[in-house]
């Protein structure tokens, strides 16, 4: 062989195993490089994985709440309607009695129209309770008066109650009448209410501040005007007249 050839086998052989030693390192860097991303890539996946399924637990929990409280809310809505229809039912109801009952009372101009022949009657007792300024609500010691006279009623026969309302002089004369009917109303109702008293038993007056008992140029004297009187009158002869009972002023 000349020298010529055995140089270029020679070459060939060295070119021959350059190159397999070259495919052997980049195979072995491709898998080796593949084999890192995988390491690296894998915990990240299994991690977004499990971030998804969490947010979507999340995500149905937080539906499920809501959908709880929107039921929840719902139902605490419709029990306050009912509670309210049934509040403004009852008090309708109340207002409706109330109104029947004041209509039912007697109302008249002045005492003499209180029956056709007032000589009939004979005035039993009477007692006054009086009111603070711009008020017709009864204080305990109002109803301390009128239960003291309440208890008489039983064993009273024939009797009527003459109610008469009145206010100071403070104000317009028209609102002082409607108050002092007010006041007169107060009396009715609770005598009404708390012993059963029929309504045509009531002769309510409200005279305003047409009819006073004392005079208004002192706080005093207008405390006892802004009154309710009350009289016990009977038409039966055999019944016995009490004490009557000017009661406390106003405050």
């Amino acid at each position: 062989m000349s020298s010529t050839s055995y140089q270029d086998n020679k070459m060939k052989s060295a070119f021959t195993v350059a190159f397999a030693s070259a495919f052997v390192i980049v195979f072995t860097v491709g898998c080796s490089t593949k084999n890192y991303v995988r390491s690296q890539t894998t915990p990240i996946i299994q991690q977004t994985n499990e971030l998804d399924t969490k947010t979507a637990a999340d995500h149905r929990a937080i539906q499920d709440t809501d959908e709880r409280a929107k039921t929840g809310i719902a139902g605490a809505q419709s029990a306050a309607d009912t509670a309210d229809q049934h509040a403004l039912a009852a008090g309708q109801s109340a207002d409706a009695a109330n109104k029947s009952a004041q209509e039912a009372y007697n109302r008249v101009d002045s005492l003499s129209g209180v029956v056709a022949n007032l000589d009939n009657y004979k005035q039993l007792s009477d007692v006054s309770v009086t009111f603070g300024f711009d008020k017709y609500v009864l204080t305990a010691a109002d109803k301390a008066q009128l239960d003291d006279m309440a208890a008489k009623l039983s064993t009273t026969r024939g009797y009527i109650l003459a109610l008469t309302g009145g206010t100071d002089s403070v104000g317009d004369a028209a609102y002082n009448y409607q108050l002092s009917q007010r006041r007169a109303d107060a009396v009715a109702n609770y005598l009404q209410v708390k012993y059963n008293i029929p309504p045509h038993k009531f002769y309510l007056i409200g005279i305003g501040k047409d009819q006073q008992v004392a005079s208004d140029s002192t706080a005093a004297g207008r405390a006892q005007n802004r009154r309710v009187e009350i009289k016990l009158m009977s038409n039966m002869s055999d019944q016995p007249a009490t004490a009557s009972n000017a009661g406390p002023t106003g405050q």
